[in-house]
């Protein structure tokens, strides 16, 4: 394990893990709880967090980004951190809804028509938000070249991903953080 890799997951353990009994976003409780955000936002291992994307993202990738907020805070940071770099990476947030006024739309951010897209999620149980943002993207006109979470906890993302053609990654699994993973 890199060095930065280790310092992420134990970021991960001690400030994102919280045990207890939790209601998930599908209506099934969990005896875990992830709140990536917590990693992902916190300055001592932001470049560490944006160093394992870029390693894992295609080097012709032009743009980042998902559905507001589980994207948000990876998406930008990476971006960033490319660019202090040399490298051009645009960001984005994909609305969840259609803004009826002002340039109107789901995106937010750079998103052109022909850019490759590495669509991201912080954590992610089922799949269907990253596939959500999939959509968006394509209906831009961009390529999705790699979707990728922080975390992945359900094991399903990967499948579902694949149904659609599309290549799945993930930083971190649910047994690299010592547990199950809780499926669809």
């Amino acid at each position: 394990m890199s060095d930065a890799r280790e310092r992420v997951r134990d970021h991960l353990l001690e400030h994102s893990v919280r045990r207890g009994e939790f209601t998930l976003k599908s209506g099934r409780t969990s005896s875990w709880f992830i709140d990536s955000k917590q990693t992902i936002c916190a300055p001592d291992v932001m470049q560490d967090l944006a160093t394992l994307v870029l390693d894992a993202i295609p080097a012709d990738a032009t743009a980042i980004g998902g559905l507001t907020m589980g994207a948000d805070g990876l998406s930008f940071i990476t971006a960033g951190v490319a660019a202090a770099r040399g490298r051009s990476l645009a960001a984005f947030s994909v609305r969840k809804e259609e803004k009826d006024h002002g340039a109107g739309g789901r995106v937010a951010g750079v998103l052109r028509k022909g850019d490759r897209v590495v669509i991201t999620e912080d954590t992610v149980t089922r799949g269907t938000s990253l596939l959500e943002a999939v959509h968006v993207a394509q209906a831009v006109g961009a390529e999705v070249v790699l979707i990728l979470a922080v975390v992945d906890r359900g094991g399903t993302a990967e499948a579902l991903s694949a149904k659609e053609g599309l290549t799945f990654h993930a930083l971190f699994s649910a047994p690299d953080l010592g547990f199950a993973f809780e499926g669809a």
